[in-house]
């Protein structure tokens, strides 16, 4: 049954860069300071039309014969073709023409959502080529009711920004503004975020603004893209403080803007937001929230930020408790100690948290566990003092893209934890205030693996190898020549979700603990969350692998976690018996049992 046109909504962005329909035609504009002439060709019309040079380095045309569908190119001063940096659609992947593309076309029914507080989210991160089989946005929708029954009410797509190839976590990303072709078209992502919206569920989107993809970005031939004078881990720093830097900063600010109100997003999640450098007057970061709340409509929009420094004054709350500039930051800390504590991993990062309950304790109480002191083994010191924020300012979680796809295997939690433990940390993660995020299949322990997978080119094929090698160096069973070839199809193929093991019983066992947890949070934590105030965690280490850890929650109660994160049960533990929450484990008089998380709740005196 087709939507009433009365209840159907039409939403455009209308930028500087690109193009836009107009009622007679189609306006191109491209800033190229670094050129003399520009051609625009049109593929379909078969002609080049030089495009008149405007002031500051802008070229613009506008083309009466033009029309929506219609394959277009810059030509620039060498004869080279390059497709419109701001490209909606890029059909032919990066290194083909832009496809001309009418936002106007694709009738939105949500009219009226509003978003949800960030207090009630609960996250799950998806990878839309892994998610489902045919790995598309339109067969992704198919799986949106299992996610409603599943309980969760917030989707983390990671970054869908076109890519060179046909598979890539997407955080090679050569365009910022066409979603990879490989996953459908403009419109078919539209109506899953619609179709997302219908159902109560918001939608971020991953995003990178601190570097492009190796392959397919053309921007530098033809704008000051970057700066000689930083490095990061992918190459030159992006330019937003020095010469011209403004329209680079501009065109970070307008993607934002564009996919918070074209594609009716809820928020956006920033990665690596550590590696933006910015000596400006006015730093990119704070610059772009400012511009991404400014834009919306009065929509509840999201911010989050990855950031492995634990830069957290992003994080600050006003008098009233919302965020000045972003809502939260994925809490790494939490994540790695109790990692580290429950499996005593060695591999990578997880060095500097081995035999350190104390961490665990802290980033539980206070957000982060390295607040600026040395870390040994990565021979620096990180953080900033965060006990100031609520616990609603960190994403905490059991694993995600990163967690599983960084280790050599791409081995999920659920390989390396017994049953017994995963339900004991799901239990700590869905009860503590923190906003929890679950990676995608993580809700039946799914076995499928989620490799590091890349099609960049077999140019930077052998360049991708090598540098997984060294990436993987630390972890002691992760041979030189045994690793999966991250540039096989096959490393894609193997990380889909097999959505037959929900059927399954012991599968079905922990889906249905991940519902009856998810459920206890929405009835008893979530209403209790919003006014949280800073200061409102403390902890004590009880031996070992045990910690006790307190909150006072946003209407003055008390939540209590008694966690025991070994194997082995521990006497001369006092066990609490009033305001019984959630017992996941054992506990006698005295004695906390193994794999044990233990919470209570109690309202304020």
């Amino acid at each position: 049954m087709s939507a009433n046109p009365q209840s159907t909504i039409r939403r455009e962005y209308s930028m500087k860069f690109g193009t836009q329909i107009l009622p007679e035609g189609v306006r191109f504009r491209l800033w190229a300071p670094g050129q003399q002439h520009i051609g625009l060709h049109i593929h379909d019309l078969g002609r080049t039309i030089s495009m008149p040079a405007r002031r500051r380095g802008w070229f613009e045309a506008s083309v009466p014969e033009a029309r929506p569908g219609m394959f277009y190119t810059f030509e620039l001063a060498n004869g080279e073709h390059v497709p419109d940096p701001a490209s909606r659609f890029l059909p032919e992947d990066v290194m083909g023409p832009s496809e001309i593309i009418d936002p106007l076309a694709f009738a939105w029914t949500d009219r009226g959502w509003t978003g949800r507080p960030w207090e009630e989210s609960i996250l799950y991160e998806i990878h839309i080529g892994a998610f489902t089989p045919e790995g598309t946005f339109r067969a992704a929708i198919g799986k949106l009711d299992h996610l409603v029954a599943l309980g969760v009410n917030t989707i983390e797509i990671m970054p869908v920004g076109d890519f060179n190839g046909r598979w890539n976590w997407g955080y090679d990303g050569a365009s910022l503004f066409a979603p990879d072709a490989s996953y459908g078209r403009p419109e078919d992502m539209k109506a899953f975020v619609n179709a997302a919206h219908e159902r109560g569920i918001s939608v971020l989107l991953d995003v990178i603004y601190n570097h492009f993809g190796p392959k397919g970005n053309h921007l530098g031939a033809y704008t000051p893209l970057t700066k000689s004078n930083v490095q990061t881990p992918w190459g030159e720093a992006l330019n937003f403080d020095g010469d011209d830097a403004a329209m680079i900063r501009e065109l970070i600010f307008a993607n934002a803007r564009y996919w918070l109100t074209e594609y009716h997003l809820d928020g956006l999640r920033l990665d690596a937001a550590h590696e933006i450098y910015d000596d400006g007057p006015r730093h990119l970061l704070l610059e772009l929230a400012e511009q991404a709340r400014a834009a919306t409509d009065g929509r509840q929009v999201h911010l989050v930020q990855e950031n492995s420094l634990n830069q957290v004054n992003w994080l600050k709350r006003r008098e009233t408790g919302a965020p000045w500039l972003y809502d939260a930051q994925w809490s790494d800390d939490i994540h790695h100690a109790i990692h580290a504590a429950m499996t005593g991993d060695p591999g990578a990062y997880y060095m500097d948290f081995l035999g350190r309950t104390d961490l665990v304790g802290r980033a539980l109480a206070e957000g982060a566990g390295w607040q600026g002191e040395y870390m040994a083994h990565e021979q620096k010191h990180k953080g900033e003092p965060s006990a100031f924020l609520p616990a609603t300012a960190f994403v905490a979680f059991m694993q995600n893209h990163d967690q599983v796809g960084n280790r050599p295997w791409g081995d999920r939690i659920s390989a390396q934890l017994p049953q017994e433990a995963l339900r004991m940390w799901s239990t700590i993660l869905l009860l503590s205030p923190q906003i929890p995020l679950l990676f995608m299949g993580e809700e039946w322990a799914a076995e499928t693996p989620f490799l590091f997978f890349s099609d960049i080119g077999e140019d930077l094929a052998e360049t991708i190898r090598d540098s997984r090698r060294e990436e993987l160096k630390n972890y002691p069973d992760a041979q030189r020549d045994n690793l999966p070839d991250p540039m096989s199809e096959d490393s894609f193929r193997r990380s889909k979700l097999d959505w037959s093991e929900p059927g399954s019983a012991t599968h079905a066992a922990m889906l249905d603990h991940y519902r009856k947890l998810i459920a206890l949070r929405k009835e008893a934590i979530i209403p209790r969350l919003a006014g949280m105030a800073g200061y409102a965690g403390r902890y004590d280490i009880l031996g070992d692998k045990v910690v006790s850890v307190q909150w006072v929650l946003g209407d003055g109660s008390v939540l209590k976690l008694l966690a025991n994160l070994g194997p082995e049960p521990v006497d001369n533990v006092t066990i609490w018996e009033e305001g019984h929450l959630w017992l996941e484990g054992s506990a006698g008089s005295d004695t906390l049992g193994g794999w044990t998380a233990l919470f209570s709740l109690n309202s304020a005196d």
